[in-house]
């Protein structure tokens, strides 16, 4: 009797502590990637201009980037850490090409006004602003995605299926401070300037380190309380998955 009960207990923990994942070969997963893929981008592009909401300054991607941690915690969660991480490289491939393609369309013969031309080199020129960003936001999206899902996976393999909240909240707090962190110190402060990381790019900085300080603080608050409000389509949509994918044995 007495030598059972520690057998069961561990068992019993076992049972608790195992994870599961669903193999990433469906067209659930297929969608999410291109939605993270689409968001990366569309988030990139937007984040050129710089804004200021009554002292809270931000850039354009404020609006759809935080959705792109929902998405890759969804991935995390239902699909596993490998799976997320080849979405993370998707989305870097899309970038790269985007980056090359308008790094092309940049350097070919203008039609028309010269003042447009000038304008779009600014944003998508190689020696424009948007190089800067790309570097940035590669370096801020892999360090912070890479943590939105360790975080995940770990706390899913130590703890089982519950607690979802928990384990999508905290990834979403490393995650997004460390991209966030990343991304304004190369993107916007001196620190690229100082290291000269791009050679023959211009690296002036684009916000005081008080504006760097209100820009990672109020992001990442901003960002995490986007992931608690969206909390319910999130569980909703990993729920969904979980039942919709025949590979998932939690």
């Amino acid at each position: 009797m007495t030598s059972s009960e520690p057998e069961s207990a561990e068992c019993s923990s076992s049972e608790r502590s195992s994870a599961s994942f669903a193999h990433p070969g469906s067209q659930f997963y297929a969608v999410l990637v291109s939605l993270l893929a689409a968001f990366y981008l569309i988030s990139n592009i937007a984040a050129t201009k710089q804004m200021d909401f009554g002292g809270w300054v931000v850039d354009g991607g404020v609006f759809l980037f935080p959705l792109t941690y929902l998405l890759g915690g969804i991935i995390s969660e239902v699909y596993g850490f490998r799976a997320a991480m080849r979405a993370v490289l998707v989305g870097f491939a899309v970038m790269v090409i985007g980056a090359a393609v308008f790094g092309l369309v940049t350097a070919s013969p203008a039609l028309g006004d010269a003042e447009n031309q000038e304008a779009f080199e600014v944003l998508f020129g190689w020696d424009g602003i948007y190089i800067r960003i790309l570097v940035a936001s590669l370096a801020g999206f892999l360090v912070g995605q890479l943590m939105n899902s360790m975080v995940i996976v770990w706390v899913k393999r130590r703890f089982g299926e519950s607690g979802l909240w928990a384990r999508i909240m905290s990834s979403t707090v490393f995650g997004q401070t460390l991209d966030t962190a990343i991304f304004g110190l190369i993107a916007f402060s001196t620190v690229p300037m100082i290291l000269n990381v791009i050679p023959g790019v211009d690296l002036f900085p684009l916000m005081s380190w008080g504006e760097f300080g209100s820009y990672v603080v109020l992001g990442v608050v901003y960002k995490c309380l986007v992931e608690f409000i969206l909390f319910p389509v999130t569980f909703t949509v990993v729920r969904a998955l979980k039942r919709r994918e025949p590979s998932y044995q939690g």
